[in-house]
């Protein structure tokens, strides 16, 4: 499942990130972000926090 707010893939039923339930099985891609401070990938999506984000939620 991933988040349709903030993207983060998770097993769950409530987003651990941004604690929305408004999650969604239809999403696309993943990118495992490692340090969020210095990637461009987690600055391009908006991530500043550690794990697995979709690339594409619907």
């Amino acid at each position: 499942m991933a988040c349709r707010r903030c993207k983060f893939v998770t097993p769950g039923k409530v987003c651990p990130a941004c604690k929305s339930s408004d999650l969604t099985p239809d999403w696309t891609g993943i990118v495992l972000v490692v340090e969020p401070e210095i990637s461009q990938i987690a600055q391009t999506l908006g991530v500043s926090r550690k794990g697995k984000y979709a690339l594409k939620v619907t």
